[in-house]
């Protein structure tokens, strides 16, 4: 506890004389891995900071709740920074004005991941990107960099994540806000400064009123910045997951798809296809449009009225007759569980509970100027609107049979958020949001233990730590809603996305082929075959065995993606390359490459050298279509050699052999 206790760790104004200049008591208390400080300012303004280690990781994590103990109003917080810290680093010369560049070996860079905004290079950070003559991810002594989310969502346009590194060393920073942060980095010839909370706060608290702010996690690391990346994987899925903790699935969910606009014989003819030929899917999937008092049915998502209707969750009686009890017990007796979308926060105007309680939305201003925006925004800081929505859903997922639950969020809250504080109350009305959507999280999970919950706003722009601890994101960009997306942003995901988190997921798109497929492997899989009313599914031998072979195929490859992980290649959206990744399990002393010849690449083969390989052992090595065959640990280290044909998929496994003895 020797770094907790021997650096402040958060800042703030109150009446505008900083937290230092302040006269307060303070509190401590330990108990196993946590420290409890309470500080108390001016009689009335209680400030409790949560610490944790994680001891075996070297990471620490701490969130702020703030509290108004008298029966007056506190003065007023600013420039409130839930983490505040400067930490060593090794030095750098300040920037000058000379004809060389610095040296790109010895800078300090900072990894600040792009979020999901519908793009190939989603999760992606160029950290040597150079713009006119300045690296913009190198950071140099005297100079400042901010960063902030966009609309409202932790992770559009940029994510909640950071690694600082120079030299073999660093630290890595994760914000656990899920609305409007904001960081800044500051950087002096042997420091580091670190600054996190959430934007343009400032705002009183009335009496007796609490609130939690952002939490942040920091690991300190001591070695490059592929195996700091590994560390924070295993730290992630050791304590920032559900999947495989007491009574849940070891792995992220294999997923068959199905549009909810679809009526009821259609799904049901669906799932009794996938229980004849007794295809291995885990779940089935049902997305929006089954919702709505007078919603008629639709084949796919691309016809009817049906989002005009969301915020009413009544079951379509024009779709499914039988409230989807039906269906949810036909995907049970298939041997499968019934993953359900909703999206409880964004309510269309006009809807019966917008009639009846206008009081539990917030509404904004249109921006085309035509009156107000028919999207209203169910405000989760309202006691009487959470009680609603918590009741609805809870009712849903139990008289419906729910297993997963999708919580969808296609808008920009950040508007309304903020078009709703009160004088001297700036980022309030987004604090009780927020602070509201995690409580309902965690009352849905301590309701429903082994509730899967799937996070997803608009694809993967709601990612951040807080959102990791509760749920998945199975969904991580919707540039894979189309059923024929550019399938090489598929590949650049698994480069990206797998940096920050061990378990996500996408879909495959609609096609029967086997580059497409392969390109959507990870730790989670939804395929999109069975999506579509307007598209046959499993109507044929040939479509069957496809789905067979390739649900099966993902099955034995599921495992590998959940520990280490190792880019064998640049990103890049270029067709005339190549795409490699390496997955591997240190637990298993085995792991799987996933290769990609682009459909323009000229090079017939393409040498890759691996990684987390024992350089005096040996290893058999697996094709995925066939061959077996072994090779040593040097030869692996020094490059694994493949030839394949363009526009094609490989999967290698390897396994390092055991030494017999006499």
């Amino acid at each position: 506890m020797d770094f907790l206790k021997s650096h402040p760790r958060f800042s703030f104004k109150l009446d505008g004389v900083p937290m230092h200049q302040l006269s307060y008591t303070v509190k401590e208390s330990f108990c196993e891995d946590r420290l409890v400080t309470e500080y108390i300012f001016q009689g009335n303004l209680k400030i409790t900071n949560i610490a944790r280690k994680y001891e075996k990781h070297g990471a620490y994590e701490w969130v702020n709740y703030i509290e108004n103990i008298s029966d007056e109003n506190t003065g007023i917080l600013t420039e409130l920074y839930d983490c505040d810290v400067t930490l060593p680093i090794s030095y750098e010369d300040p920037l000058r004005w000379q004809a060389w560049q610095p040296s790109i070996i010895e800078a300090t860079k900072i990894y600040s991941p792009s979020g999901s905004t519908w793009e190939k290079k989603e999760f992606y950070c160029d950290v040597d990107e150079l713009v006119g003559n300045k690296r913009i991810n190198h950071i140099y002594p005297n100079n400042t960099k901010s960063y902030c989310a966009s609309g409202g969502r932790s992770s559009e346009k940029k994510a909640p994540f950071f690694n600082i590194h120079k030299n073999g060393e660093g630290y890595i920073f994760a914000v656990g806000w899920t609305g409007q942060w904001h960081a800044k980095i500051e950087r002096t010839t042997d420091t580091i400064r670190f600054m996190s909370g959430i934007e343009n706060v400032s705002f009183y608290l009335v009496p007796h009123e609490k609130i939690q702010t952002s939490s942040v996690v920091v690991m300190p690391y001591k070695c490059d910045y592929i195996s700091s990346q590994n560390k924070w994987r295993r730290l992630v899925k050791e304590h920032f997951s559900l999947i495989g903790t007491a009574g849940r699935d070891p792995y992220g969910p294999l997923c068959s798809n199905i549009w909810g606009g679809m009526t009821t014989s259609a799904v049901l003819e669906r799932i009794e296809k996938i229980k004849e030929a007794k295809l291995p899917f885990e779940y089935l999937w049902m997305d929006a449009g089954w919702y709505g008092e007078d919603t008629q049915p639709t084949p796919d998502e691309f016809e009817g009225d049906w989002g005009e209707h969301t915020g009413d969750w009544t079951v379509s009686p024009y779709i499914h007759t039988s409230e989807l009890r039906d269906v949810s017990d036909a995907v049970h007796q298939a041997g499968m569980k019934f993953i359900l979308w909703f999206e409880p926060e964004r309510v269309v105007k006009g809807t019966p509970i917008t009639i009846k309680h206008p009081e539990y939305f917030l509404e904004k201003e249109s921006s085309s100027g035509n009156g107000m925006s028919t999207n209203l925004l169910l405000n989760l800081g309202n006691e009487d609107a959470w009680q609603y929505c918590y009741q609805t859903l809870s009712d849903l997922i139990e008289q419906i049979g729910v297993d997963g639950y999708r919580q969808d969020f296609n808008m920009s809250p950040l508007s309304y958020w903020r078009k709703n504080d009160t004088e001297n109350r700036n980022g309030i009305t987004e604090i009780k949001h927020i602070n509201g959507l995690y409580r309902l999280w965690d009352a849905l999970l301590d309701r429903f233990p082994h509730l899967l919950i799937d996070n997803c706003a608009s694809g993967g722009r709601r990612i951040d730590i807080e959102m990791l601890r509760r749920s998945i994101p199975l969904w991580r960009s919707d540039h894979q809603c189309p059923a024929n997306y550019d399938v090489e942003a598929s590949q650049i995901h698994t480069q990206t996305f797998n940096n920050w988190m061990p378990y996500s997921g996408t879909g495959t798109g609609r096609s029967y082929d086997t580059y497409r497929v392969r390109s959507a492997y990870g730790a989670s899989l939804a395929t999109n075959w069975s999506f579509s009313q307007k598209e046959a599914f499993a109507d044929t031998a040939e479509k069957v065995e496809f789905i067979r072979k390739y649900t099966n195929e993902y099955l034995k490859v599921r495992p590998y993606f959940s520990e280490d992980f190792y880019p064998l290649t640049e990103v890049s959206t270029n067709l005339d390359t190549w795409c490699a990744t390496q997955f591997d399990r240190p637990s298993q002393g085995n792991g799987m490459i996933l290769i990609f010849r682009r459909e323009k690449s000229p090079y017939e083969t393409a040498v890759f050298p691996l990684f987390g390989i024992d350089e005096n052992a040996s290893y058999a090595m697996t094709d995925a279509d066939g061959g077996t065959w072994t090779v040593s640990g040097k030869e692996l280290i020094d490059g694994l050699k493949v030839t394949i044909p363009k526009r094609a998929a490989k999967i290698l496994f390897y396994k390092k052999r055991v030494k017999q003895y006499d």
